[in-house]
């Protein structure tokens, strides 16, 4: 049996005091200054602050989940390589829950559902007379989206855990059971479902700055994802043709926006263009945990050219599958995703000027031999000088999830589980991510190329560890097992551990030993959830 653990009473306690009393003041909720001594009637009296509620939420919240654990998931899927301590966990099975990373990445999640919780149950009674139902409801349905995706993480990365709708009531119980996988997704459904309903449409043009929050197009999108990941194809097959038929998401370098380009996916100017489902919204102030610290993790720096101006770089680079073997003769994806030597980018400012070379003599990040493009922007914000904090973050966002993704899920569902199909429909949706790619129509398709299209359109976006974690366990093993794990001197094999008990598998993570202490109970099988 896995150790599995929560947040102890007095933390719950603490969350939920800080947001009645002070309007919450943590410096993790909301995009502006600590008030003190306000009260949360006073503050949400307009449109703007109820808008305003949420802001945090998409940054600093997440922040200790996508530092570094998130990208520990790649290396874990065989994408990326580390030989960094505290990173490289996966890459030998062997993470476990005294990881200071799988902790942070623990909570940061919890942080996300207990922020959503304040909203969901509080909100609504303070707020002023003048703020319009339109906008009280949109924010509460932000709130469900953002509960739904935290929980889709927890569940996918710890199995059974607690469902927590409102923490005031277990602040006199300090224990608490875990929950049933099944019952942990139908309360992410539900959130989901809410979302939909409460959150605005959204037509998403050319002003970006319009679309850094979510809309009723990204909940339906994220449903039918969790709808597939529980394979009932055809209701995420209807949630995903729901959200293509309504044009409000578009692929950028496809047939509606030719002037773009994969590439322009991952630049700061490009932060919440058309193809962007959720994203994460960094916004450096000075402070650490405000920016996108992947221009350094993903960097790498020798001393004459750097790709990052902060004292350290490439603490991941790309395994020796992806840099060598993934993508096709062709691909476009490739040079975007992944840096060889010889490969060039004259957009890049580096230490040394404008223009990039990635050099043919060095063993670049982590002794891989090449380095991370995606999210790897150089010393500045893109094309334009912005705000670079001490530890060289960056402003641009984090996907959580595109419109390709979307696309791809639509094409599994409409296989259905089956061996292939040439339906026109799952045709034309992979065939307009591999269109883009530079990559030619496919006539029939399979799992297997609806799977591999995934990796490479979503590689080192974090998406793969959970997609080998919903295959049949035997096949990923095999896929696992088969992996270089190594750098470009050695080539090491690891086999991950499944049984059906859980007892030993590293498909789950194991739960911070710091909270299977507080909470023992935790230890037990996982319970039904009583729904209200």
């Amino acid at each position: 049996m896995k150790k599995k653990s929560f947040l102890n009473r007095y933390s719950l306690l603490l969350i939920a005091t800080a947001f009645l009393t002070f309007g919450s003041c943590q410096d993790d909720f909301t995009d502006r200054p600590s008030e003190d001594g306000i009260s949360l009637d006073s503050y949400y009296s307009t449109n703007d602050q109820v808008s305003s509620a949420t802001n945090g939420m998409y940054s600093r919240t997440w922040f200790q989940m996508y530092n570094k654990f998130w990208w520990a998931l790649e290396v874990g899927s065989g994408n990326m390589y580390s030989g960094s301590g505290d990173v490289s966990g996966l890459k030998t099975f062997s993470i476990n829950g005294s990881d200071p990373e799988l902790v942070n990445g623990w909570s940061s999640l919890w942080a996300n559902v207990q922020q959503s919780n304040m909203i969901i149950n509080f909100l609504k009674s303070r707020v002023g007379p003048d703020v319009s139902k339109n906008v009280l409801d949109n924010t509460i349905g932000e709130a469900y989206f953002l509960r739904a995706t935290s929980y889709f993480d927890l569940v996918r990365l710890w199995g059974p855990v607690p469902i927590i709708e409102n923490p005031l009531d277990y602040t006199s119980n300090p224990y608490i059971n875990n929950n049933t996988v099944a019952d942990v997704y139908k309360l992410i459904t539900m959130d989901y479902l809410k979302a939909i309903d409460l959150l605005a449409d959204k037509t998403r043009g050319a002003n970006y700055a319009n679309n850094g929050h979510v809309s009723k197009g990204s909940a339906k999108a994220m449903l039918a994802k969790v709808y597939l990941y529980q394979k009932d194809y055809a209701n995420a097959r209807a949630m995903a043709e729901s959200v293509i038929n309504s044009g409000e998401f578009k692929l950028l370098g496809g047939d509606q926006l030719p002037g773009k380009s994969f590439a322009d996916l991952f630049t700061y100017p490009n932060n919440n263009n058309e193809e962007s489902i959720f994203a994460l919204q960094w916004k450096t102030d000075g402070n650490y945990g405000s920016g996108n610290n992947c221009n350094t993790q993903f960097g790498f720096q020798d001393g004459t050219l750097s790709t990052s101006n902060a004292a350290y770089a490439g603490v991941f680079g790309p395994s020796q599958e992806v840099l060598l073997s993934l993508y096709d003769d062709g691909d476009l994806r490739k040079h975007e995703t992944v840096m060889v030597p010889g490969a060039t980018y004259p957009n890049i400012k580096t230490t040394q000027g404008v223009g990039f070379t990635v050099p043919a003599d060095k063993d670049l990040a982590q002794a891989s031999g090449g380095a991370i493009k995606k999210y790897c922007i150089g010393v500045v914000n893109g094309n334009a000088t912005g705000q670079i904090d001490s530890w060289a973050m960056m402003d641009n966002n984090s996907y959580v999830m595109r419109y390709a993704e979307l696309l791809l899920i639509h094409a599994e569902a409409v296989l259905a589980g089956g061996s292939s199909t040439s339906d026109p429909a799952a045709l034309n949706s992979i065939n307009a991510v591999r269109k883009r790619a530079g990559l030619a129509s496919l006539t029939t398709v399979t799992f297997d190329a609806i799977f591999l299209e995934r990796r490479k359109e979503l590689c080192f976006e974090g998406d793969y560890w959970f997609d080998l974690g919903r295959i049949d366990k035997t096949k990923a093993i095999a896929i696992m097992s088969a992996q270089n794990r190594g750098d470009r001197y050695a080539e090491i094999h690891y086999t991950p551990r499944y049984s059906e008990d859980h007892a030993a598998n590293d498909f789950y993570m194991d739960y911070p030993d710091n909270e299977v202490a507080k909470n023992p109970k935790l230890l037990q099988p996982p319970v039904p959830y009583t729904f209200k």
